[in-house]
């Protein structure tokens, strides 16, 4: 009788102990999807920000920052200028 009881204490201390377990291990696997989710969109900024790195050594956006924060322009552009008209 008293070894079916402790093994009885002992199952129940087992169940108990499994089923916090699998609670942590559901927790983990939440925050694991979650750090590969984030991983993910850290994995498709670094991709963009590598387009854009080959982008901004190309003499297209050297041109276009000429020509937006210099004024610059081709040679053999033509600028028209609004008169002042008062």
């Amino acid at each position: 009788m008293g070894i079916t009881l402790v093994v009885l204490s002992l199952a129940v201390v087992v169940h108990i102990k499994g089923s916090s377990l699998k609670s942590i291990n559901r927790e983990y696997e939440i925050r694991l999807e979650n750090l590969n989710a984030v991983k993910e969109d850290e994995e498709q900024r670094a991709a963009d920000l590598e387009e854009e790195r080959k982008h901004v050594q190309t003499k297209e956006y050297i041109k276009e920052v000429a020509k937006e924060k210099l004024g610059l322009v081709d040679p053999d552009e033509i600028l028209l200028k609004p008169s002042n008209a008062d």
